[in-house]
């Protein structure tokens, strides 16, 4: 059992719990463990072996022994104890948008309501809307909320399905008869989520390949186990395939089964033109080859969405993509002051360690006080941690930043004279989200006129499969911040990737700069930043276009208002 898998576990003992009406201080106390294991960077199983689950933090004896009982036998005995006082399929309808376990409570109470597809039918018979505190609005938000359950289910994010790739090829390439393999379909492509994991295999022996991918230990079912196609499915459920070719055909086989379909098509009337194909059966076994048999120069998998790459390969326009390592630095990271989990020094340590040149702590400002909101007072005492541990710092910088809230009015938590005071400060919304599209545009454009606020992060607050973007008025957004020199982030923790690939586009044709920000609550997620430049390269970002590539000295004065076009 993995990291993820076991904070799946205590997640749904939490919602158990808060359904049956226990106290929040003990469904809290779930719902902190599975953050903290969910964000570690190490594997569980090992802290577990050691006997050192209660060094994490929020993690004790209690919840210690249960979690080391379900990674040492698979299974836990409150868990089943749990499961067996309330139908497990009413945990699953807590994970709809809108809904929660004080409202499935109500709803299984009142209805009987214990499944996804019961509620569904409760919403179609408009059984929900006579309910205490629920009405016509309250059922239509979470009819929209299952609506977009059941679009994300069975969809992967990148976080989940890129190790899961990774230990597959590392597996695969240990044995002399794999000649090369490599990730294929959306996953190589980095759209935000993926159905299913793709790989393509250069081998002369495929029978021998065929049996080492399937007796991988996590392969829960071999549904496919052929010399040209082999398909599992893991005990996570995740599904993998595997295309088997020989070696004169992979890079042939590689563009084809990376597609995009729209791309692939374009592509091919190119081919037919010349009396080509590029079905992937071609003998090509560079895939650079294949681009350049239909007079064409090698197109980044990123943007192989027909969205405009074949008339910039044409021009000669392609951009210059951006890439991880032209990254410097993190420019909204948060710590146990607010609603972290690592330490100030925990955070920069990881930082340094990632080669970077600074860090911005942007912990919450007051206002978010269910996000431990920090005080003027609380922030100077932390800027006195700041400025003890830059005197030890050579050649790396640690910035005093903080996230705001924009409130209501589009004003945020403090004023101008305590704002000076910040190296960068960033600032979100973060409630109020049912206002119309004229409410939360003009709340934006205000915090953007702002001359204080250098970023404005996670711009449409969506979090994948779980809510949908507000509404807002993009293009005077993306104006606006290219008038006023303020940087959009691109918030690259993985169920954010907010802003997404073709707002980016826009926003760039516009003019606009861009910060590719972690959002970090423990200093594991620092590494969440390839999700962020994976989504930038989608959007045709450039070195240039972000911010945090400049080095230290350039962002110092891009932040004093040096705003070069």
């Amino acid at each position: 059992m993995d990291n993820r898998e076991a904070a799946d576990v205590l997640m749904e003992i939490a919602e158990l719990l808060e359904i049956a009406g226990e106290s929040k201080f003990r469904f809290g106390a779930y719902e902190r463990a599975a953050r903290v294991i969910r964000s570690l960077p190490q594997d569980i199983n090992e802290l577990a072996r050691d006997g050192r689950l209660t060094e994490l933090s929020g993690i004790g004896q209690g919840i210690a022994a249960k979690l080391h009982e379900l990674l040492t036998s698979g299974r836990m005995a409150y868990f089943e104890e749990l499961k067996g006082e309330l139908p497990e399929s009413l945990a699953e309808i807590t994970h709809v948008p809108g809904l929660g376990p004080k409202k499935a409570r109500l709803i299984y109470q009142e209805l009987g309501v214990a499944s996804l597809a019961e509620l569904r039918q409760a919403l179609t018979d408009h059984k929900l809307r006579d309910l205490p505190g629920m009405g016509a609005k309250t059922e239509a938000n979470i009819e929209r909320g299952v609506s977009l359950l059941e679009r994300s289910q069975g969809r992967l994010l990148l976080n989940e399905a890129v190790p899961v790739a990774e230990r597959f090829i590392d597996y695969l390439s240990q044995a002399p008869e794999v000649l090369a393999v490599a990730t294929a379909g959306s996953l190589r492509r980095r759209q935000e989520t993926v159905g299913q994991i793709e790989l393509v295999c250069s081998t002369r022996e495929p029978a021998v390949v065929a049996e080492r991918f399937c007796s991988l230990a996590e392969v829960r079912q071999v549904v496919v186990q052929g010399e040209q196609q082999c398909s599992v499915v893991l005990e996570s459920g995740f599904q993998v395939d595997m295309r088997l070719v020989v070696p004169e055909k992979f890079g042939a086989a590689l563009q084809y089964f990376t597609g995009s379909k729209a791309h692939n098509l374009r592509l091919q009337e190119r081919a037919e033109k010349r009396g080509l194909k590029t079905d992937g059966s071609g003998a090509f076994a560079v895939e650079g080859d294949v681009y350049q048999a239909v007079g064409l120069p090698w197109i980044d998998p990123a943007l192989r969405e027909d969205t405009g790459e074949f008339e910039a390969a044409l021009a000669g326009e392609l951009p210059s993509l951006i890439s991880l390592e032209d990254i410097r630095g993190d420019l909204h990271v948060h710590t146990e002051a607010s609603d972290g989990q690592s330490t100030l020094l925990e955070m920069v340590d990881f930082a340094q360690s990632l080669g970077y040149q600074y860090l911005a702590i942007s912990d919450h400002a007051f206002q978010l006080r269910i996000a431990g909101g920090l005080t003027t007072a609380e922030f100077e005492a932390q800027w006195q941690q700041i400025s003890k541990i830059n005197e030890k710092l050579d050649g790396f910088q640690v910035l005093r930043a903080v996230e705001l809230n924009i409130d209501s009015d589009g004003e945020v938590d403090f004023p101008a004279e305590f704002l000076d005071r910040y190296d960068l400060v960033t600032a979100s919304i973060h409630s109020g989200f049912s206002q119309d599209r004229s409410q939360l545009t003009e709340r934006m454009l205000t915090a953007i006129a702002n001359p204080h606020i250098d970023v404005i992060a996670h711009p449409t607050a969506r979090i994948l499969g779980r809510r949908d973007p507000y509404e807002l008025d993009l293009e005077a957004v993306f104006t606006a911040a290219t008038a006023t020199g303020t940087a959009l982030e691109l918030n690259a923790f993985p169920d954010r990737l907010d802003l997404k690939d073709t707002h980016l586009r826009e926003a760039r044709r516009l003019g606009c700069r861009f910060a590719i920000n972690t959002d970090a609550h423990h200093s594991g997620q620092l590494t969440y930043m390839r999700y962020g430049v994976d989504t930038a390269r989608r959007g045709w970002l450039a070195p240039e276009d972000v911010i945090n590539t400049y080095p230290l000295d350039q962002l110092q004065r891009w932040l004093a208002g040096e705003h070069p076009a």
